[in-house]
């Protein structure tokens, strides 16, 4: 599956095409999940899990990629569905 956030293989945040990981955005127990549905990212490496700077480190980056995910899953389906997939509104935070 597609991500739903991007179309192209680069960085989310630098679009570089170089030293890309994939990010799951809802990771551990619904990374399975995130993958399923699109719900992941490419991210330079150290924007991934390399740095202190990284979606892995910084709380506020992990939360604003929960949150931009969320939204554009929900501009074609519900809430509901989203919690069932989930278990977590982040929309409101």
């Amino acid at each position: 599956m597609q991500s739903i956030l991007q179309k192209r293989k680069e960085c989310y945040i630098t679009h570089s095409t170089v030293g890309l990981h994939k990010h799951h955005i809802f990771g551990g127990a619904n990374r399975n999940i995130s993958e399923k549905n699109g719900f992941w990212v490419w991210l330079r490496y150290d924007l991934h899990n390399l740095s202190n700077d990284g979606v892995h480190n910084d709380y506020q980056f992990n939360l604003q990629l929960k949150q931009k995910c969320q939204k554009e899953f929900e501009k074609t389906r519900s809430r509901q569905e989203f919690m069932k997939l989930i278990g977590r509104n982040y929309l409101d935070w």
